[in-house]
């Protein structure tokens, strides 16, 4: 009895035990949630001063970021007190191995989170945590547009044309040529008695009466045939019709941003000229990938940096921009950043290579329970379009509402309806051409009692010279 007693109470004890345990493993995670809660409730973030993401106003701040950080809060219900970077940088670490700038802040819990055009890269990843990239970016080149080399501009009257217009300008000018030659000779109208006169229409003047046409000022001889005359204005026409659009592409082309193309397409470009100095923000993640890289050019372009770091290196951005607008200089930084400004500065232009893809995110210490929430509310904006609709935003593009909208050379297929009449032209000249050689040809025929093909046949060897060439074959088979 005693026994069934003492098992009785054993198992009630173990029965109270687990459900202690229970209550109070279900009370420790309550208090973790509700520390969550709280420490989403109010929050310090801290940014730097970047247009478009980041620019102080009367009324406060705003740009992407403010939005952005704007509607995070609204979508996780949260408050937030926002703050400017004391010392003026996103973060990297000085000598003493200490991180300034927001990285720092975030590190010393002076602040929950940094929002600003903070990028991702392995060493800040390592001391803090990051949400899912809200912005894609690489590094480019900044230029000032007067830094174009002269050599871009040596044969830049022939950019309104594309390649293939021009060829098919030249192919039309020696076939408009050869017909006018072939006319001059075949028709009576323009070459009456070939003992005595000459062809006036030989093949260099048949070129240079094509060129005269382009010049709008006509050339001598002056064709007296109808068919000379209907190979003649066609190619008047064509002229115009061709000069007409040259003028047209040519002044888009002055008007547009594609005159403005640098020789400078690649970092490689870059370091094999000796025009232009560059250099970057110091301390910065660009810095630091040049620094890191192992490719000779970027190795080579971290070195030109180092070595001259005191001048070459800015302290900000805007500092860097300033310096590319004022001086010869590039400056190297982030894409997505240089095209703002290439949209509202209009004498500058980023050079096409992109290198070393990486994103901006939001960071926040290690341990912070925010990243997960905050990447998957920052995930839902980009899949609403919200992030894009900042973008455009935020990105107004003023110098393209005072150019053109865009330019391209003249393509030939552009021009193919000239093309086609100028070939039909020809072939009207030459074919009527033939008709006066075959009236010509028949008027002999009458007067000569011939055929008329043979007086047709004879007529074409004398102006074509065949005859002559038959002639004197013969004279030499008979000596």
């Amino acid at each position: 009895m005693e026994k069934s007693l003492l098992l009785l109470f054993a198992v009630t004890l173990l029965s109270v035990g687990c459900t202690d345990a229970g209550e109070s493993k279900g009370s420790i995670h309550k208090e973790k949630e509700r520390s969550k809660r709280q420490a989403l409730k109010h929050l310090t973030v801290t940014t730097i001063m970047e247009q478009p993401f980041s620019m102080k106003t009367e009324s406060g701040m705003e740009g992407f970021c403010i939005d952005l950080l704007s509607e995070l809060a609204q979508s996780l219900g949260f408050n937030y007190t926002i703050k400017e970077v004391k010392d003026g940088r996103y973060g990297a670490k000085d000598q003493d191995g200490n991180w300034n700038g927001m990285v720092g802040e975030v590190l010393r819990k002076e602040a929950d989170l940094a929002v600003a055009p903070l990028t991702i890269t392995g060493a800040r990843e390592r001391e803090l945590a990051f949400t899912k990239p809200f912005m894609q970016t690489g590094i480019s080149i900044l230029l000032r547009k007067d830094d174009v080399s002269e050599n871009s501009y040596l044969f830049g009257f022939l950019t309104p044309f594309s390649k293939e217009t021009w060829i098919g300008i030249l192919v039309a000018y020696v076939v408009t040529s050869l017909c006018l030659f072939l006319v001059g000779r075949l028709s009576p109208c323009e070459w009456t008695e070939l003992s005595t006169e000459q062809n006036n229409f030989n093949f260099l003047n048949s070129l240079w009466f094509g060129v005269g046409a382009f010049t709008l000022q006509g050339a001598e001889p002056h064709p007296k045939s109808v068919s000379a005359r209907i190979i003649a204005v066609i190619w008047w026409i064509f002229s115009i019709v061709l000069v007409a659009a040259y003028i047209a592409s040519f002044a888009a082309f002055l008007n547009s941003d594609s005159m403005q193309t640098t020789n400078i397409q690649t970092f490689e470009d870059l370091v094999n000229q000796r025009t232009l100095e560059f250099g970057t923000i110091n301390s910065s993640s660009t810095f630091q990938f040049f620094k890191n890289s192992k490719n000779p050019t970027y190795r080579m372009i971290y070195e030109y940096m180092d070595k001259r770091k005191d001048e070459l290196l800015v302290k900000s951005f805007a500092e860097g921009v300033r310096r590319v607008k004022e001086s010869n200089y590039a400056f190297l930084g982030e894409s997505v950043m240089q095209d703002i400004m290439v949209a509202k500065h209009c004498d500058l232009v980023r050079a096409p290579q992109i290198i070393a893809g990486r994103g901006y995110g939001i960071a926040a210490s290690l341990d912070s329970p925010l990243i997960k929430p905050l990447s998957v509310a920052i995930l839902e904006q980009t899949e609403s379009g919200n992030i894009e609709y900042l973008r455009k935003k935020w990105w107004d593009n003023t110098c393209n509402m005072k150019r053109s909208a865009g330019w391209n050379p003249v393509q030939p297929h552009t021009l193919g309806g000239i093309f086609l009449i100028l070939g039909i032209g020809l072939a009207l000249g030459v074919i009527a051409a033939l008709v006066e050689l075959v009236l010509k040809a028949r008027n002999n025929a009458d007067q000569q009692k011939k055929s008329c093909c043979s007086a047709f046949s004879e007529e074409m060897g004398e102006r074509l010279g065949t005859n002559k060439e038959n002639q004197g074959a013969s004279d030499s088979a008979k000596s």
